[in-house]
């Protein structure tokens, strides 16, 4: 039986949040200040869930979705609220995790900068395979595949490459991996789109053995003919991580380029690199101010990625070294840095927790710690190291406000205060929010 609810608020997924009987009900679709008819698909003893059937009173920032797929694809969550109303709820995701999470007081959190158009902006697909070869994003709340032609949140050329994967795999009888038998070869197909029009395909299969290897690359590239690069890798465990530890090249170059403001930089398939070039140089941009280097500073960047904050930075500072796990992204850093003659950034393999206090042993003082982690945020024993040396400042850069404030929360305790964030919307349509801090040493 439909239940009429009024919503009161967005939750941290975009979902609408209401009141029945006194619970928190969380309805996909609603916003704040409508009155709905919503079906309680599940009650829980602090929350229920609810599917919304009808919206009664709507709300001002109600828009059209301009997907078809929408209803149906998890791939984005705002689709049916206006762009200047997600954009201020996105702050108020931060503000409500500083003030409850953080616990922080008196911390200036600007409004967020958003995109002057808000479309096509992702230069990286990463969209599942399922049964019939169906490509494209999962439903929302499970594991169905909403096959897709088009994603209008991604560059037009990963569109090209999804109906190219789909079509020559159907002409070579490719077999779709199923993820509850662990049968079959093709898991994932992934674009990445650069500077001039530079692409890659990277094919994520569950075996290192690809039957009909060499023809299957020749047709994709008939369909694709100024493709940069065509990449296997191989992922053979029984879990939901997309990539695999080996790749192997099939056709073209081991990278591709992409430039942020007015850097050159290489990605190759495993390597982290923004998914919104136009608004990463905004990001990191906000990195530098808040960085504020004078040329005499040593700057730390804790989570390097291909060194594209480092190297912002290095333009400004007297030297940047940069840490990361993943092995091949540091060698895209060093690569990056010498294309751009950039003399005064060195890059270190390893985690962060092993390797930073074995540069501060040697005696090397950073005035400056820059930090980019992922989701998870950053582990303690790293955020201790960070206070032991005692920069003037850290940047914390964050796609997470619950694990920001979580974070901030523990370096203040270490003698950090967090003096202001500034949101930066990366992925609109979704509920991801970006967030740059700036710390201060008591």
């Amino acid at each position: 039986m439909s239940q009429p609810i009024k919503i009161y608020g967005l939750g941290s997924s975009g979902e609408g949040v209401g009141k029945l009987d006194g619970l928190a009900v969380f309805v996909e679709g609603a916003l704040p200040g409508e009155e709905i008819l919503a079906e309680i698909d599940t009650r829980k003893k602090n929350y229920a869930v609810g599917r919304l059937v009808e919206v009664l009173k709507k709300s001002s920032e109600r828009v059209e979705p301009f997907c078809s797929l929408y209803k149906n694809c998890g791939g984005c969550q705002l689709q049916h609220m206006s762009y200047p109303a997600q954009l201020k709820w996105k702050r108020q995701q931060v503000v409500d995790a500083i003030e409850r999470i953080g616990k922080l007081d008196g911390v200036k959190i600007f409004e967020t900068l958003g995109m002057e158009n808000p479309l096509r902006y992702r230069n990286k697909m990463q969209f599942p395979v399922g049964k019939n070869l169906q490509i494209g994003c999962y439903a929302r709340g499970s594991h169905k595949i909403i096959d897709a032609q088009s994603c209008l949140i991604q560059n037009e050329l990963n569109d090209k490459i999804l109906n190219a994967v789909r079509f020559v795999a159907k002409k070579f009888n490719l077999q779709p991996y199923d993820e509850d038998s662990h049968k079959g070869f093709l898991r994932h197909v992934m674009g990445r789109v650069g500077f001039g029009g530079e692409f890659m395909i990277v094919l994520v299969t569950a075996a290192k053995n690809f039957p009909g290897e060499k023809n299957f690359v020749r047709a994709l590239v008939k369909e694709l003919p100024n493709v940069t690069s065509i990449q296997q890798n191989v992922q053979t465990f029984h879990n939901n991580v997309i990539l695999g530890r080996d790749t192997k090249i099939l056709y073209g170059k081991q990278t591709i380029r992409d430039k942020i403001g007015g850097l050159s930089f290489n990605i190759s398939a495993r390597s982290f690199f923004q998914v919104n070039t136009a608004q990463a140089e905004v990001l990191y941009k906000t990195a530098l101010d808040f960085a504020e280097l004078h040329g005499r500073e040593t700057v730390i960047d804790a989570y390097c990625g291909t060194g594209t904050i480092g190297l912002f930075m290095a333009r400004k500072a007297r030297k940047v070294i940069g840490v990361e796990v993943v092995s091949s992204a540091v060698a895209d850093a060093k690569k990056n840095s010498r294309e751009n003659k950039i003399r005064n950034a060195e890059f270190f393999a390893g985690d962060a927790v092993k390797v930073l206090p074995k540069i501060f042993a040697d005696g090397i003082y950073a005035e400056v710690v820059v930090v980019d982690p992922p989701r998870a945020g950053c582990d303690k024993k790293v955020l201790e190291t960070f206070a032991a040396v005692k920069p003037e400042k850290i940047v914390y850069v964050s796609c997470n406000p619950a694990t920001l404030a979580r974070d901030l929360k523990i370096l203040d305790g270490l003698g950090y205060l967090t003096k202001k964030i500034q949101p930066v919307d990366m992925f609109p349509f979704t509920s991801h929010v970006e967030s740059v801090a700036q710390l201060v040493r008591k």
